[in-house]
């Protein structure tokens, strides 16, 4: 088998952010994987509040940012069952936003991220 990749076959690649309470991380990366995500990654972020406005409202400052490479034909529907968990799950507010993933270096990588592997 060629290692080159059919070209009608290449899909384009979006990085999908998506910012939720830390607690909720693992919860919120178990959603996206549905979606056929092979990669992800979850960081710890922390509020870009000041101190001030923390204390006041009483909100944690801690966030899960979680980062997931998918392929763009499959953005919409993943946003679309953040936005619905963002509104359903108690306590389950967060951000979710995708921004082009402009390159890859090399076939089998681009395979993994894009669930296009040889079966």
């Amino acid at each position: 088998m060629s290692n080159s990749i059919n070209e009608a076959s290449i899909k384009k690649l979006k990085l999908l952010f998506t910012v939720v309470d830390r607690q909720k991380g693992e919860f919120y990366a178990d959603v996206i994987s549905q979606f056929d995500v092979n990669f992800q990654m979850i960081l710890s972020g922390r509020g870009t509040a000041t101190s001030e406005i923390i204390e006041l409202l009483d909100l944690n400052p801690h966030k899960a940012v979680i980062l997931s490479v998918l392929r763009e034909d499959k953005v919409e529907s993943v946003i679309h069952a953040l936005e619905d968990r963002f509104k359903t799950v108690k306590n389950g507010a967060g951000i979710a936003f995708a921004v082009p993933f402009s390159s890859v270096i090399g076939v089998n990588l681009y395979r993994f991220f894009s669930d296009n592997r040889p079966q």
